[in-house]
């Protein structure tokens, strides 16, 4: 078994600003299609909900990069921050099958200025 940890902070302006200049062309390259939505349709707060999942998966990157050395795949949108029921935040790893995780966990926060995600998973041996 292996502890993997990972912890991502971000400006919510330097989100703000790349999804102005380049649009659709950042959105599409780092979040996947639900992920868009959600954000798109969080109100007031779209902007730190868009970087609080970029911080979330720099995080998940961090934590997984030795496990993702050879990955040459899309690894942004292969990433999915969802939330549960419950609105507690949840990871979706898609075409990562030869990761082996036990278990893993997301906390999100965010404020005006600042988003921060801690990723902890534990890996199979």
């Amino acid at each position: 078994m292996k502890i993997k940890t990972g912890i991502d902070i971000i400006e919510v302006d330097r989100i703000e600003k790349a999804i102005k200049e380049m649009g659709d062309i950042f959105l599409n390259k780092i979040y996947t299609k639900e992920e868009i939505e959600y954000c798109k349709n969080s109100g007031k707060m779209e902007y730190q909900h868009f970087a609080v999942r970029f911080a979330a998966k720099e995080a998940i990157f961090k934590a997984l990069s030795e496990e993702l050395e050879n990955y040459n795949d899309k690894i942004w949108t292969n990433i999915c921050i969802k939330n549960s029921e419950k609105g507690r935040p949840k990871v979706e790893l898609n075409n990562m099958d030869f990761i082996k995780i036990e278990s893993m966990d997301l906390s999100l926060s965010h404020i005006k200025d600042y988003a921060v995600a801690n990723f902890v998973a534990i890996l199979k041996d």
